[in-house]
């Protein structure tokens, strides 16, 4: 199975996040300046691009958590932060927030979530981009590297669970959209420590399907099953439900896991494949993920 397969499916519904970028400064911003820039970072003979945002209430005198937001397939990163905004979050929560842009892949901007084989077209060194990005960020501000987070959509939600697989000593806990592990992620997954893990998913979705594939998707419930037991969290789960605008969200919470960490999955029934705009409980999807991963360090619950 060829992997760009994948991706391009995902690209389908993702593309819609491509548009005409705002005008950004592209110059780096004095550390102590707050707001909304896109940096550059020269990293593997390519110069990467990624937009950060450092809230009002950041003043550098103590650590702050870090979150890493990667878009879909197909997407441009200030256009993805549109729509999965956590900029409100970032400025009540105080934590300083990244969405990285993808290289791109035939033509498209993508997150190489795969391992170096004969099958994996990309040649992209994403891994070794986010280590130098992390690395830079914390150069620059005061981070919690115990407290660095990630998520992503799509695409993003793949290469999210790559890095928790493959790179989890920088990861403290990670969040995914319409996102699932591809089988040889799930196979090789061998993180460093427990890792509270959120998963929020439509049944209906066309391009990650919820039950997965035999293209090398895993299903959603296999994602679980690989968490919940990693973890070692309790296998019966709580579960409650209600309903939104006439949609039914059912929530699993599986805890008691080592280092007290938990799974958590939000089960939005007849959901597509998109970013969802819900509400939980009072809480959107990037509420949901901020208070589920803030949580957490690296050490497990705070």
């Amino acid at each position: 199975m060829k992997r760009l397969f994948i991706v391009t499916v995902i690209g389908l519904s993702s593309l819609l996040s491509c548009s005409e970028n705002d005008d950004m400064p592209l110059d780096a911003p004095d550390t102590n300046t707050t707001g909304l820039f896109t940096q550059t970072l020269s990293h593997d003979g390519i110069t990467r691009e990624y937009v950060i945002y450092v809230p009002d209430s950041y003043d550098g005198t103590s650590t702050v958590p870090l979150m890493l937001n990667f878009h879909g397939y197909g997407g441009i990163a200030d256009q993805y932060l549109k729509y999965a905004d956590m900029r409100p979050l970032a400025d009540t929560e105080n934590f300083i927030l990244v969405y990285p842009q993808g290289t791109l892949l035939d033509g498209d901007p993508h997150w190489n979530a795969g391992l170096e084989s004969d099958e994996n077209k990309s040649d992209a060194d994403d891994f070794g981009f986010v280590e130098a990005l992390i690395s830079e960020i914390s150069s620059n501000y005061n981070i919690d590297l115990a407290r660095v987070y990630s998520c992503g959509y799509s695409n993003g939600a793949f290469f999210t669970y790559a890095l928790a697989c493959y790179h989890s000593d920088k990861i403290a806990a990670i969040g995914s959209v319409a996102g699932t592990m591809m089988e040889e992620t799930h196979n090789n997954c061998s993180p460093s420590h427990p890792t509270a893990m959120i998963n929020i998913h439509g049944t209906s979705d066309k391009y990650v399907p919820y039950d997965g594939s035999s293209e090398g998707l895993s299903s959603i419930d296999e994602v679980l099953a690989y968490w919940t037991s990693f973890n070692n969290t309790s296998t019966d789960p709580i579960v409650n439900s209600m309903n939104d605008s006439g949609t039914t969200i059912e929530h699993y919470s599986y805890a008691d896991g080592d280092n007290n960490t938990s799974v958590e999955h939000y089960k939005i029934i007849d959901g597509g494949h998109v970013w969802f705009d819900m509400s939980y409980d009072g809480s959107n999807t990037s509420s949901l993920i901020w208070s589920f991963v803030s949580r957490y360090d690296i050490g497990g619950l705070r």
